[in-house]
């Protein structure tokens, strides 16, 4: 199993409009590629020194196989739509490779 892992600033004052969009738009329309069986977002608590706020939306995919077919296939298609917020946040990609997973109980 691999995560592909989003990690994203967004200025303040589109804020509201951008989370919308992720959680209405953006992440289903990953999950709607086929290429991953879940999605995770989450805050990132730490304040930055350039401000506004920063999340983290991972991905949850089958293989490093798969995630290469949502560069080729996807990527650059579900990227451009986030030209609405040009200029408004800075994201960054990281690619996670799961060795164990724990629960309690």
């Amino acid at each position: 199993m691999h995560i592909y892992n989003v990690t994203i600033n967004i200025e303040e004052d589109i804020h509201d409009r951008w989370l919308l969009w992720m959680k209405e738009e953006h992440i289903p329309e990953m999950l709607a590629t086929g290429k991953f069986s879940a999605a995770k977002m989450c805050r990132v608590l730490v304040e930055e020194e350039m401000g506004g706020l920063t999340y983290a939306v991972q991905y949850t995919t089958d293989s490093k196989e798969t995630l290469e077919k949502y560069y080729q296939e996807d990527a650059d298609r579900l990227r451009s739509k986030s030209t609405i917020f040009a200029g408004k946040f800075v994201a960054f990609r990281t690619e996670l490779q799961i060795i164990s997973e724990h629960t309690s109980g």
